[in-house]
């Protein structure tokens, strides 16, 4: 990086220096001319006085370029400053570290070095800056500064053959606009959704060092249901998954199954979406980190914030989790009686020291802070945001984001020694699945997220490493960040030692895919811990879902059948009870809109199943069976309000049991087009006279299978 810097001013200067020479010639010319008329002369002196100035600007642009630096580091804590403040950040830093690898970690730094003798042998590293070509879209948010390099320079420097990241750096450098240099690359980006009624969401990318198991489907089945209900509620929706394919655990498991990295990450991605359309997930896109598109995205993300001076070169030393793929501090960490020190989330940490390079998250604890308070719904639920704004309160250490042991990952741009550290590669899938770095993409009118659905576990990282990285780059942050909780097999997490792993796929296949999907998404309270076992989600599906609401249905529409021919009858005059129940069955849709703001999916389904209850209670008092003897027009319009309830109760469960709801609606003869929330509500009314096809039994009871 420092020899591309140089050249490119040696490139610079004597387009400056011969213009001036230049400009200077025709202002001696103007003065030997002295029979020319008196506004000859006056534009004679003017460009002699305009050639002076030129020439002085140029002197003084190269007197004052060392001085640059100190002017940037008053507004924004100099390169040098920096680096000799790191020591005292990182427990084990080496003293000679930060400046011997500073000309690597930012370009302009490249001339410091210069006064200090011991660091000039780190240069020969550099010409990897020259070898490596720079992703082509990094400079897509300068574009803003090129008026001031026409004003302070000469015009034919825009034409220098160069690297486009190291021309900028260096019209900085030579105009000694740093301080808006800065200010530009962290400003948010000009991109932003042109259309309001878009909604995007996502679910965290799944670590598949391993295979599928019902914590991947729990997340996967929630993040499915919010994006299926912003779908019929009308928004244009976009629905992103996928598989976080590099790292450190992904090396070793790779050898200890005797495969490459790459092998073992396409192996196992597939397993993952295989899962995600078993349980009948409806993503627009299934992105794996090792696409050729993402690593463009995340070098982009990178070369940003490098050029907002948040990327130095420093030494690591401290305790790392390959399970987690974090850092923690000392203090963060037990022994335990086993002897063996565990990290915030009980996995085994070792000592870890290797070169690295470390992102400013320090720099942005004020602005993180000014986040949540500014958006008071950007973490949910509330438990997590507290949790958060604590440890950011807390203060702030800057970040290892890069590692030399092993090299399965993104490379960074400028020094292929390094690959890029797990979270600023993983955490970047969510934009480069919307087509950044180019924001030219259609999808890019999806950004920013709506929301990011998560577990708790990695909370932090994305509440607080994504939202810093994204200011960095001048990205928009998200609108929110959603952390579930765990799942617990009988009250016992999930353990592979413990062997109490479930496989999704077999419990899609012994209950059934819409059943397992309800019993998750009602039996637990979304953002909480939940319990499941055979007991429970067998309860849930003979009494919520064969019981309820599809003895309903098929008691109903049975004596449609049989009775009226099959033809949906016209109702008479609504009674009390009538008015009653329908009222109630309109209220579902703003009960449900109110819980999913705040993605309270269980709530929406309690709404829901409170009036398949009360319409339960409705046809058992109203004695439909009866009254085709006593009063057939009464009958009529009991079967009439009854068939109408189903219908809005089918097409509010759509998200959470698409398939068995379609097959309710079939039932009730409701057209493709008419079963959007739209039609909910009470402003339309399911249309009297329709030839019904037979009824068929939508949720059989769950019988225990008989031993052979």
């Amino acid at each position: 990086m420092a020899k591309a810097s140089k050249t490119t001013v040696k490139k610079g200067k004597p387009v400056a220096k011969s213009a001036a020479k230049k400009a200077a010639a025709k202002g001696k010319a103007a003065k030997k001319t002295k029979t020319a008329k008196d506004d000859a002369a006056k534009k004679a002196k003017a460009k002699a006085a305009g050639a002076a100035s030129a020439k002085a600007s140029a002197a003084k642009a190269k007197s004052k370029a060392p001085k640059s630096k100190a002017a940037k580091g008053a507004q924004n804590k100099s390169a040098p400053k920096k680096a000799a403040k790191a020591p005292a950040k990182k427990v084990a830093a080496k003293p000679a570290a930060p400046p011997a690898k500073k000309p690597a970690s930012k370009p302009a730094a490249a001339k410091k070095p210069a006064a200090k003798p011991s660091a000039a042998p780190k240069k020969s590293a550099t010409p990897a800056v020259v070898e490596t070509p720079k992703p082509p879209r990094a400079a897509k948010p300068k574009a803003a500064r090129k008026p001031k390099v026409d004003a302070a320079a000469a015009p034919e420097v825009e034409i220098a053959e160069v690297d486009i990241v190291e021309i900028e750096i260096v019209e900085v450098e030579v105009t000694g606009a740093e301080v808006t240099e800065s200010a530009e690359a962290a400003a948010p980006a000009a991109a932003a959704p042109a259309d309001t009624n878009t909604f995007y969401v996502t679910t965290a990318i799944a670590y598949p060092n391993g295979q599928p198991h019902i914590g991947h489907a729990y997340e996967a089945i929630a993040t499915d249901a919010i994006a299926r209900f912003a779908r019929l509620d009308g928004k244009d929706v976009f629905f992103l998954t996928g598989t976080d394919e590099h790292g450190l655990k992904m090396v070793q498991t790779a050898q200890n199954e005797g495969l490459t990295p790459s092998e073992l990450a396409a192996r196992n991605a597939g397993r993952f979406r295989e899962m995600d359309e078993r349980l009948n997930v409806s993503f627009d896109r299934f992105i794996r980190t090792t696409e050729p598109a993402h690593h463009k995205s995340v070098q982009a993300v990178w070369t940003r914030m490098l050029a907002n001076d948040d990327i130095y070169a420093d030494t690591y030393a401290g305790w790392y989790s390959v399970r987690d793929e974090a850092y923690y501090a000392e203090d963060e960490t037990v022994v335990g009686e086993d002897n063996v020190r565990r990290g915030p989330q009980g996995t085994p940490v070792e000592w870890v020291e290797e070169k690295s390079y470390f992102f400013r998250l320090s720099a942005y604890q004020d602005r993180l802070l000014a986040l949540y308070e500014s958006q008071p719904d950007f973490i949910g639920p509330d438990a997590r945001r507290n949790e958060i704004t604590s440890f950011v309160r807390g203060g702030l250490k800057d970040l290892s984001i890069s590692r030399t042991t092993f090299d399965w990952g993104v490379r960074v741009p400028h020094d292929d020694e390094h690959v890029m550290y797990v979270w600023v590669d993983a955490l970047t899938n969510y934009i480069t699945g919307v087509g950044f770095p180019d924001e030219r993409d259609p999808n890019w009118k999806y950004w920013p997220a709506d929301v990011h659905v998560i577990g708790k576990d990695i909370i932090r990282f994305h509440a607080v490493y994504w939202p810093a990285f994204l200011m960095s780059a001048g990205v928009p942050v998200p609108k929110r960040v959603y952390a579930h909780g765990f799942l617990f097999n009988r009250g016992e997490k999930m353990s592979k030692s413990v062997g109490n792993v479930v496989d999704p796929f077999n419990l899609a296949d012994q209950y059934g895919v819409d059943q397992l999907r309800y019993f998750f998404l009602r039996e637990v309270p979304f953002g909480q811990d939940g319990n499941y076992n055979h007991e429970a989600i067998v309860a849930r599906i003979n009494a919520d879902l064969a019981n309820d609401l599809g003895n309903l249905a098929q008691r109903s529409l049975s004596m449609i059948s049989k009775q009226l021919g099959g033809v949906l009858p016209e109702p008479g005059e609504f009674s009390a009870n009538d008015q009653a129940i329908l009222a109630e069955a309109d209220a579902m849709i703003g009960a449900a809109r109110k819980a999913m703001a705040t993605q309270q999916i269980h709530q929406w389904l309690n709404a829901v199943w409170s009036v398949v209850a009360e319409a339960n209670r409705y046809f058992a008092g109203e004695a439909p069976w009866a009254l085709a003897k006593t009063d057939p027009k009464r009958q009529h319009t009991v079967l009439y309000v009854t068939a109408e309830v189903i219908r809005q109760v089918a097409i509010l469960t759509q998200p959470v049991m698409p398939a068995a709801s379609a097959k309710l609606l079939d039932s009730l003869g409701i057209p493709e087009d008419e079963r959007t929330f739209a039609r909910l509500g009470g402003e339309v009314r399911i249309a009297a006279g329709t030839q019904l096809p037979p009824p068929q039994a939508v949720f059989p009871r769950y019988i225990e299978p008989t031993a052979a």
